[in-house]
């Protein structure tokens, strides 16, 4: 079949545009090769797949205020991107947009260690802004599983978390303020280094806005001093809802483990083939950490081992070395990986009560004999973030959409036990048409309306979070 003829008009004005970009950053940061576009074709959801017009990657906040004045006089859309690991093509381009990329703002801007707190660029990784002062005593609380590779600006976009969220919290609570730069190229402060801020919570509203309201190129971020000893235990059971029941049981006896983490036997026996951490054959273990001095780390274990041994577990393991600590955890941060070594999967995020984790278990297990899919569940057990991962053939005809039917299911059953869509991977594409089921149209309606406040034009990060029939009169 002969390609039509591209349009004249089209292509001259993709020409202008990229003109004017390579005008306003250096060469090497404007990038329109059709061959080099593609790496910026999808992030970790990477069933779907665009190139975009162009990326492009400024390296100071003036840069990035001049590309989106220039995108926003041409009208064209912008798709922020941190570094690509989001879950759920939350930096999927549209094919006439513009990939703004952060990875070049990198920098540590400050470092008060007296207020307890850090500014950096937004480009910077998770892990590395914890490399900035753990010398010096502290470190950064947020710990998702991709933190070694992902942005801090992606962090903010998704209100991102990780095991240890449990008792410091996620992205939110360690973030005072942010430089944004708006569609226009408007650079606006929201917050700063101090506790709270007059008026609107407009940080509140950033966070987890999923770059729909603005481009965040610095950040300041709460650190905090390291704790004076932390030891994880590991737990065995024989079924999934008895660990979850176990987890229940310890959040309600006014425990507070620094983290609790759920894994199952497809993901138990898919890390010890991959990384052999030494884990009990058994149907779920549970990885709970506690912190403190010496005396307070043995009176919270010990109550844990109370409460866990009403459960009749398999084994439990207390580290008894910095080198047993670090084999309790090498699974849970391998599992990730481990899966990807044997199948496809599509990690899904879904938030619930954590009493309902019993009841959610077993429905994931019945409904993955409906669909004939198998699931492995690792997740945050204390917050009741869940990721089950499912697992599929994306060669087979039909495995990809039967995979995503089952996803709506599981994320359907969370809402209906009372949680929510996403706990940190954001909505992006993937739960865009799911947003009705735990939203009303009135409550959609306002939450449009601060679009419209922030980019009356609707050109950042097109065809996300919002339901396209819902949204499709919005952009101008």
């Amino acid at each position: 079949m002969q390609m039509p003829e591209p349009d004249p008009d089209v292509l001259a004005r993709r020409a202008r545009i990229v003109a004017r970009l390579r005008d306003a950053l250096p060469a090497e940061a404007v990038i329109d090769d059709p061959a080099e576009t593609r790496a910026y074709e999808c992030d970790g959801l990477t069933a779907y797949r665009c190139p975009p017009l162009a990326a492009v990657l400024p390296s100071s906040t003036a840069e990035v205020s001049a590309v989106l004045r220039i995108c926003h006089d041409e009208g064209v859309p912008v798709v922020p991107r941190g570094s690509g690991t989001s879950l759920a093509g939350g930096a999927l381009p549209t094919a006439d947009s513009v990939i703004l990329g952060v990875a070049r703002l990198r920098a540590v801007l400050e470092t008060d260690y007296a207020n307890r707190f850090i500014r950096v660029q937004s480009g910077r990784t998770n892990l590395s802004v914890t490399g900035a002062v753990e010398s010096d005593g502290f470190f950064y609380a947020p710990d998702p599983s991709s933190q070694l590779a992902c942005a801090i600006a992606g962090n903010i976009a998704m209100n991102s978390g990780g095991a240890h969220c449990l008792k410091y919290g996620v992205t939110t609570n360690n973030l005072l303020g942010v430089t944004l730069v708006q569609m226009d190229g408007t650079v606006v402060e929201i917050g700063g280094a101090h506790m709270d801020s007059g008026g609107l919570d407009l940080l509140g509203l950033i966070c987890g806005s999923e770059g729909q309201l603005g481009v965040v190129t610095e950040a300041t971020l709460r650190i905090l001093p390291k704790p004076e000893g932390a030891r994880p235990v590991l737990i065995g059971f024989d079924a999934n809802a008895v660990a979850g029941a176990c987890v229940s049981d310890i959040i309600k006896a006014g425990i507070l483990p620094v983290a609790i983490e759920f894994m199952d036997r497809p993901c138990i026996r898919a890390t010890e083939a991959f990384a052999k951490p030494g884990y009990p054959d058994c149907e779920a273990l549970l990885i709970v950490e506690v912190e403190g001095s010496d005396a307070e780390i043995d009176a919270q274990l010990a109550l844990i081992r109370q409460i866990a041994l009403r459960h009749n577990p398999v084994e439990f393991r207390e580290s008894g070395s910095e080198e047993e600590s670090k084999k309790i955890w090498l699974g849970r941060k391998s599992a990730f990986g481990a899966m990807g070594q044997i199948n496809d999967y599509m990690c899904l995020d879904g938030t619930i009560p954590v009493s309902e984790l019993p009841h959610v278990l077993d429905r994931i297990g019945e409904m993955s004999k409906v669909y004939g899919l198998d699931v492995a569940n690792v997740f945050h057990a204390g917050d009741g973030n869940m990721h089950p991962l499912i697992l599929f053939d994306a060669n087979k005809p039909g495995d990809l959409e039967r995979c995503e039917a089952f996803g709506a299911e599981i994320l359907k059953l969370c809402v209906e036990v009372g949680g929510c869509l996403t706990g940190e991977h954001g909505v992006g594409i993937e739960k865009r048409d799911l947003m009705t089921v735990q939203f009303t149209q009135v409550d959609l309606e306002a939450q449009m309306r601060v679009k419209d406040v922030f980019d009356p034009g609707w050109l950042l990060n097109p065809a996300k979070v919002f339901p396209l029939e819902i949204s499709a009169t919005r952009r101008l």
